[in-house]
């Protein structure tokens, strides 16, 4: 497309004034909705909306002005919509600490959220000014592999990790947690990116026909193969039925790009289906989530049980089209409100107008990421562009799905929603990374015409001596 559009006479504008002016827009989001819920709840607006406001204003513009200076031409859309997802997320929180705060129970998730956002934002500049070629990247394909496979292991390390909520999935150093597997999935991308740009000619070109599909030979099921492996590992040691799901679906969505044959996800969708089978057969903890899943009302009162997935139900029908509004539901209610289930209190106090606003605030992410891959000028750029783009739809449509009632309920955080420094620092690295593919992409490309470069007669000539 971009080829095809220079040869056009089209060349993609920097557009940092249109992003600014969406960016204004933004912060009215978050800082309207912090205000609004200090209205609903309290009858008056909170004491620290300038301070807060202000702390927000400054890390949105200096993300801004990081992308006027070192990546002018990245997509203008992806930071705003960013920013107004984090905004109502710390919004949310807010109104859910004045609630636990009222019920004798009181929490200060807003404020650490913040911190949280603050050393994304850091990350965030960091990335933009440290990776100025996303191709670079592509040169640690195996270290990040190695890496992705050292951070899953690390929650498994005696001492070091520990189980919360029945998942093994953190660690603990010092005073601070952290969530391994969360900077494991933007590694996991990177490696399978690199991996695939180099043996994709032979995992799309090889393989037998069998009735209307291509499917891969036996010798070359091995980076699907493993990748189950670890898929199944996760499940079973961490107990992890959401990551399980992001890191398998995540290898699936590349390797069909990255081939364009239909015989890889049927293998995989048939890998998968004997590993939910297996699970469910040998493992309590999925058997329990299954069932839930199908008769959750008859769960209510088990433990573990279905409490906190029919309360969420319960909110969001209570929250119907347009909400009860700030301050007017009880989502504390339902246990882990600020993170696995800030969808259901989305949905009950702004409704389900309200949670279709979020969604489609995710679709645009989604959909700016897949534009950068389709006009990204090379290969593992448009595989990196493509795999964070699926991290982003992935994990959303298992968490929603998961407290709607569509799939199995998992434990996955709503990105730049959910209270969790793991979770938001990791996706503000992602939109780093998209946003650096999308500048090298929207960038004009080089003059080649004969006019511009130098004549025959001050041309460079490399000369052999024997």
């Amino acid at each position: 497309m971009s080829q095809t559009g220079a040869l056009m006479g089209f060349v993609h504008r920097r557009r940092r004034g249109a992003e600014l002016f969406l960016l204004v827009l933004a912060l009215a989001v978050g800082i309207g909705a912090y205000a609004a819920v200090g209205l609903g709840v309290d009858g008056e607006v909170p004491v620290n909306l300038i301070g807060y406001g202000g702390w927000l204003t400054a890390l949105v513009l200096a993300a801004h002005f990081t992308l006027r200076f070192f990546a002018p031409y990245a997509d203008p859309v992806l930071l705003p919509v960013v920013a107004a997802l984090n905004g109502l997320g710390l919004a949310i929180i807010y109104r859910l600490d004045l609630a636990k705060e009222a019920a004798g129970r009181p929490h200060d998730f807003a404020q650490q959220q913040l911190i949280w956002m603050t050393l994304g934002v850091g990350l965030f500049i960091g990335t933009m000014v440290l990776v100025r070629d996303h191709r670079v990247l592509q040169r640690f394909t195996y270290t990040s592999a190695l890496a992705a496979v050292v951070l899953l292991l690390l929650p498994l390390v005696p001492g070091l990790g520990y189980s919360n909520f029945g998942a093994q999935i953190w660690i603990r150093v010092g005073p601070f947690s952290f969530q391994p597997g969360e900077l494991a999935k933007v590694l996991l991308v990177i490696a399978i990116a690199g991996y695939l740009v180099l043996h994709r000619d032979a995992l799309a070109l090889a393989g037998r026909r069998f009735l209307f599909l291509d499917l891969p030979r036996g010798r070359d099921l091995g980076p699907i193969l493993a990748m189950w492996v670890v898929s199944l590992g996760i499940l079973v040691f961490q107990r992890d039925l959401g990551s399980s799901l992001l890191f398998f679906g995540l290898f699936l969505v590349m390797l069909y790009v990255a081939t364009e044959r239909a015989g890889w996800p049927v293998v995989g969708l048939v890998l998968f289906s004997g590993g939910a089978f297996l699970g469910y057969q040998l493992f309590g903890h999925v058997r329990n989530r299954f069932n839930i899943w199908l008769d959750p009302m008859a769960y209510y009162d088990a433990t573990p049980g279905s409490f906190q997935l029919v309360e969420g139900l319960f909110g969001m029908a209570w929250g119907g089209l347009i909400g009860r509004g700030f301050g007017e539901g009880r989502p504390d209610r339902v246990p882990v409100a600020e993170s696995d289930f800030i969808i259901a209190s989305i949905g009950e106090e702004l409704g389900l107008t309200g949670v279709m606003a979020v969604l489609l605030l995710y679709a645009l992410i989604v959909e700016r990421a897949l534009r950068t891959a389709l006009i990204c000028r090379d290969g593992f750029g448009k595989l990196v562009a493509t795999g964070l783009a699926a991290v982003i739809a992935l994990q959303v449509f298992v968490v929603v799905g998961g407290v709607t009632g569509l799939i199995p309920l998992t434990g996955l955080t709503t990105p730049f929603l959910s209270y969790g420094g793991s979770s938001l620092v990791a996706n503000w690295v992602i939109v780093a990374l998209i946003a650096r593919i999308s500048d090298q992409a929207r960038r004009p490309p080089p003059d080649l015409s004969p006019d511009s470069g130098p004549t025959d007669d001050d041309a460079t000539q490399v000369v052999r001596l024997r």
